[in-house]
């Protein structure tokens, strides 16, 4: 099973070539299972539900409630901003968690949680977006802390592992995703602990999806780094659910169009046992 996340940049730059250049890299990957942030609705059309039409996938979205700030980098008024979901298999449950602040600036971030009723079993994938300025590692730190009882709360009843995506807006040694993965120090929740699919890479591949090889990225004047993730529970029964492999994909031009400002990651997910596959 492919799962990707995706940070598609909202309306900024040429975003009408961008989004074409984003379906373009969707196609070619082939994935079951997508989480997407920065998503935009414009009140007759959603970027999801444009990728769905074109990838032939089932999506659902949910809109910040705070889209102010993006109207007033953007200069366009009237667009909505969120994170989104397409999948292959079709959409159970749904369920949306506001982000606390916790003092920092309020971004309307939350998160979304989809049951995906996958042949065989139904699958919890989450996806969400943290707040981003460096300074807020403790902002991020009460995010991930809620992030993951709402993990516990709707992924505890499937034997494939919890799947969360997202652009967390932190660097891999950050107290943030050391507190959401649980394993490197005291989980968030007691007893859940939840992997970083890229212990799993090629320690040569490149892994940076914040990189100022991308112009877009460049324009920021900040150091590259890995800040989109992917993250899944303890594998299930034989090993189920268990990480076969991870790399950096959507970070390089399409036609000479960068898709992003983010590359994005995909994983691939075993879906059969370790009895089943000898």
């Amino acid at each position: 099973m492919r799962v990707l996340t995706w940070n598609v940049w909202w309306r900024f730059g040429p975003w009408q070539a961008r989004r074409q250049a984003i379906a373009d890299t969707l196609e070619r990957l082939d994935c079951d299972l997508i989480g997407l942030q920065e998503v935009w609705d414009d009140g007759q059309e959603n970027l999801a539900g444009w990728l769905a039409d074109r990838l032939g996938m089932h999506w659902t979205w949910a809109a910040s409630d705070r889209p102010g700030r993006w109207h007033k980098r953007s200069g366009e008024d009237g667009i909505d901003v969120g994170d989104a979901v397409l999948t292959r298999w079709p959409i159970g449950d749904r369920a949306t968690l506001r982000l606390p602040t916790a003092g920092g600036r309020d971004d309307g971030h939350q998160a979304l949680h989809v049951r995906v009723d996958a042949p065989g079993h139904p699958i919890a994938f989450f996806t969400t977006h943290l707040n981003s300025a460096p300074h807020e590692s403790a902002v991020r730190c009460a995010q991930v802390t809620a992030l993951a009882r709402f993990v516990a709360e709707h992924g505890a009843h499937t034997p494939f592992p919890v799947v969360l995506t997202g652009d967390y807006n932190a660097l891999p040694d950050s107290d943030e995703i050391r507190l959401l993965g649980g394993y490197k120090t005291a989980p968030a929740v007691p007893g859940q602990a939840l992997m970083d699919a890229w212990e799993y890479a090629d320690p040569s591949a490149p892994g940076d999806t914040w990189d100022r090889a991308n112009p877009y990225a460049a324009r920021m004047h900040e150091p590259s780094g890995r800040i989109d993730y992917i993250h899944v529970g303890p594998a299930g029964p034989g090993g189920i659910g268990r990480v076969l492999s991870v790399r950096r994909v959507g970070d390089g031009p399409v036609n000479g169009v960068w898709p992003s400002d983010h590359a994005a990651v995909l994983a691939e997910l075993a879906t059969r046992s370790d009895d089943e596959e000898s």
